[in-house]
């Protein structure tokens, strides 16, 4: 199997109850799952192993005409990148997780509101706008938006050992489990399953570490 064919969402590495998967999503479901176990645990491993899986679910999502997570998995990279730098720095590594304030709680909020509409308006009008490179019209477009943006806010939340960062990866993950079933990414709805009972687990663990 060449590379072009890993990468393709049509080579099934096997069938499961009906369900065939390819090469691509079990790598990426399995990349991003050990990258969520190990944040949850304060593990600075979790972001190397993090941006291969969102390489993974990059070419995943534009497949399966999911704009918004396409382009979501873009932020990811640089935050990404950003997390391990970050964490890396001495005074980071021996810091511990702790609440925002009210104020920085607001602002957040405010901005994931204001940073849902302008990409639903976006990735709505993407098909229309570069239809060489979007020949589908986007699908699920607010609720897509909507998990996108909050998953930028809990990144960088998540980057600064913000415990808030939990909020909302709990919330994205149950709205994600709903979405990807319907998309018919059945696994990648069960990583959402597993991923929400992680994020429960790493807003308990964060909580008694601060």
């Amino acid at each position: 199997m060449d590379l072009a064919s890993f990468f393709d969402i049509n080579t099934i590495a096997f069938t499961l109850f009906g369900y065939p998967m390819s090469y691509l999503e079990l790598a990426g479901t399995i990349f991003n799952l050990w990258s969520v176990w190990l944040v949850g645990r304060g593990r600075i491993s979790n972001w190397p192993i993090g941006l291969i899986g969102v390489v993974l679910f990059f070419v995943l999502f534009y497949q399966i005409q999911l704009y918004a997570d396409t382009f979501e998995q873009v932020y990811y990279f640089f935050t990404g990148i950003y997390g391990w730098w970050h964490w890396s720095k001495p005074k980071e590594q021996a810091a511990k997780p702790r609440y925002s304030s009210r104020n920085y709680n607001l602002l957040a909020l405010g901005i994931t509101v204001v940073g849902t509409l302008i990409l639903a308006f976006i990735i709505g009008n993407l098909d229309q706008w570069l239809p060489a490179y979007f020949p589908a019209p986007a699908t699920y477009v607010l609720i897509d938006s909507l998990t996108t943006v909050m998953s930028f806010t809990a990144t960088i939340l998540m980057a600064q050992r913000r415990i808030e960062c939990w909020y909302y990866w709990i919330t994205v993950d149950v709205i994600a489990i709903w979405l990807y079933s319907v998309k018919g990414t059945l696994l990648v709805a069960l990583l959402y399953a597993i991923f929400l009972v992680l994020a429960s687990n790493g807003w308990r663990l964060w909580r008694k570490a601060s």
